[in-house]
């Protein structure tokens, strides 16, 4: 039998009607109750906490990045599920993912419909959930995002859909694999960067990381608040492959002066950040300092962000890590060599 914990956080597959909309309530072994465990795997929940997704904190996170750590210093427990809301559960999977060195996997997943939906989805991305944790094909893939019957890597997956059932996707890189038949079938191995050490919890708040999306007239001034307010870290979420203005690539330069960490990512759904333009574009903002983020899109940009910002490395090194963080190599290859034993 394979043991698969489920860490319950809370989120739309927790959720029941509160009078006027619905709102995460119910207990681990309640989600639980809504699935079909696969033959072969055995469950244990770990309550957690019980919010919706968009209510999350960096203090919720790191606590569950550290819980998943603590699950998996079992060296009994096969893999991990952890049960999230989708309105940040790219996030949370992301970071997890940058911190993960573990062979086994760990897999988010969640619902589009509440648990109290007669036709809800939370049975089914369960069943595959537990699946694909408990699977030895899934080691070595990192964390993991099963949705719908798709299996996601966590780095680059985003939610793509506010209410469809396939909610989740990469848009520039395909999907892991897919489940079905009772079992999954893995298409590609995904690349990631060298893990980083679990870090020690904050002494204090959490460093603050504003985002600030350009667009037509925009200008400094959002960006220079935020610095004024105390940020340490800003994503850029810029217009085409990273493309901005003179005056905002001129805020970047003060910022990265000022000891701010700076991403520029970019509001289109797919592809890469390239230095392809000048007059405020992605040559001037990676001129002034700024670290580009590939493909990485706006909130898993600033996560990596953040785990830069935590790492035990001294300020100087911090946008060079970011660099080796958000560097993203999306591999199609039909060939997938066999799982670490």
């Amino acid at each position: 039998m394979a043991r698969v914990v489920v860490i319950s956080t809370g989120g739309t597959i927790a959720s029941r009607w509160q009078g006027s909309g619905f709102a995460a309530e119910a207990a681990g072994r309640d989600v639980m109750a809504a699935a079909a465990v696969p033959e072969g795997v055995t469950v244990e929940v770990v309550d957690l906490f019980t919010v919706n997704s968009s209510r999350l904190t960096t203090a919720h996170q790191l606590t569950l990045l550290h819980t998943v750590h603590e699950v998996l210093a079992d060296p009994g427990v096969a893999g991990v599920v952890v049960t999230h809301g989708t309105d940040t559960l790219e996030e949370s999977a992301f970071l997890v993912d940058l911190h993960h060195a573990d062979q086994r996997p760990v897999v988010f997943t969640g619902a589009q419909r509440p648990l109290d939906s007669p036709d809800g989805d939370a049975a089914g991305n369960l069943h595959d959930a537990l699946l694909t944790a408990a699977s030895p094909a899934a080691r070595g893939l990192g964390v993991l995002v099963v949705f719908d019957g798709r299996i996601h890597a966590a780095r680059g997956t985003v939610k793509t859909h506010t209410l469809a059932d396939d909610a989740f996707a990469d848009p520039s890189a395909p999907r892991v694999g897919h489940t079905g038949f009772g079992t999954i079938t893995v298409q590609r191995r995904p690349e990631r960067p060298q893990p980083l050490p679990l870090p020690a919890p904050p002494a204090g708040p959490a460093p603050r990381i504003d985002m600030v999306m350009h667009h037509c007239d925009a200008d400094p001034v959002l960006l220079n608040a935020a610095v004024a307010a105390g940020a340490r870290g800003l994503v850029l979420v810029a217009a085409g492959a990273g493309n901005a203005t003179p005056e905002i690539a001129g805020a970047v330069a003060d910022a990265v002066a000022a000891g701010v960490l700076v991403a520029v990512t970019t509001r289109v759904p797919g592809g890469t950040v390239a230095e392809l333009y000048t007059g405020g574009g992605a040559v001037d903002l990676a001129a002034a300092g700024a670290v580009l983020t590939g493909t990485l899109r706006a909130g898993q940009a600033r996560t990596a962000v953040l785990a830069a910002l935590l790492a035990d490395v001294p300020a100087a090194e911090r946008p060079e890590l970011l660099r080796r963080l958000t560097a993203a190599h999306h591999p199609t290859a039909a060939a997938v060599p066999a799982p670490a034993a």
